[in-house]
């Protein structure tokens, strides 16, 4: 890299490490986005039926409910399980106006749509940054559980977005939609390699 301008750094490119291009831009590393897209799909899906199957959930969303309350109550003694006060307010707010109605129905479906998207490899990169919001929030209010790993898992996959797909419906999603930056569909097509033969 040529730095004209060590203060603004204005019209150089910052290349990534070989490391950082192998795991997220290689389409030989798809085989292990693969294996992780799957597991982290038939987590979603089993979530969502749970909760698909629950009228606590996707009728009047009671679940959500007592799960907020739950969430926001401050203790006599202890810890509470919000650490920040504005979400504890954003989590009242929406107790208050009724929101876990529609909210649980929300999150039911879309824990199913999240599945569905890594299983079949479509959209990976906009299917794991929805299954981390969601387990953000649910960190946020206080259930730990497994949402710490699934974060840190999904977020790989945001990472390694051009290639976690690329065994599955991204392999044809992207050459036909191409991408925002590339308005040239067969540019953006000719950029995406075949993955090598076996022994390469």
């Amino acid at each position: 890299m040529s730095v004209h301008n060590p203060k603004t750094f204005k019209g150089n490119t910052i290349e990534d490490p070989q490391f950082a291009k192998f795991l997220f831009s290689d389409v030989r590393m798809s085989w292990v986005w693969l294996v992780l897209r799957l597991w982290l799909g038939y987590e979603w899906i089993s979530s969502s039926l749970r909760k698909i199957d629950s009228p606590a959930w996707v009728g009047d969303g009671s679940a959500l409910k007592g799960f907020w309350t739950g969430a926001i109550a401050i203790p006599d003694t202890g810890r509470p399980a919000i650490a920040f006060d504005w979400y504890r307010s954003f989590l009242t707010f929406m107790l208050n106006n009724e929101w876990y109605v529609w909210i649980g129905k929300l999150v039911a479906y879309g824990e199913l749509l999240i599945g569905i998207a890594l299983i079949v490899g479509a959209f990976v990169g906009f299917a794991a940054f929805f299954g981390a919001f969601l387990n953000w929030n649910f960190i946020m209010a206080g259930a730990a559980s497994t949402n710490g790993l699934l974060l840190v898992l999904t977020i790989l996959l945001i990472l390694a977005w051009k290639t976690a797909g690329f065994i599955g419906a991204d392999f044809f999603l992207l050459r036909w939609l191409g991408v925002p930056w590339i308005r040239d569909k067969q540019t953006a097509a000719a950029s995406l390699k075949p993955l090598p033969a076996p022994g390469d």
